[in-house]
């Protein structure tokens, strides 16, 4: 159920990130973040959620023995799409 509940938020990420980039360019979604306070709330909101994530991530990484640092710096560039791959590989090693 959880690789189900992964695909799903994977698939919507990427289809509302193909639309928006197709709008806007890649540009566009930083430049939307700054544009009134309700945006600018909304992306500080995302940098505090994925800060959390990242120590989540590190931990975990390091507690199963794997490199974060691949995982921290992906997060860095493509933002949620990387923690969302962790999840569902990190799924295919448990027991």
């Amino acid at each position: 159920m959880r690789k189900v509940m992964l695909a799903v938020a994977f698939v919507s990420l990427a289809v509302v990130t193909a639309l928006a980039v197709a709008e806007g360019g890649v540009m566009g979604i930083f430049s939307a973040a700054v544009q009134s306070w309700a945006s600018g709330q909304i992306f500080l909101d995302l940098v505090i959620a994925l800060g959390l994530v990242l120590v989540w991530l590190w931990r975990d990484a390091l507690a199963r023995g794997k490199n974060p640092w691949p995982w921290l710096l992906a997060t860095l560039v493509v933002g949620s799409f990387a923690p969302l791959v962790y999840l569902w590989l990190r799924e295919a090693d448990q027991p």
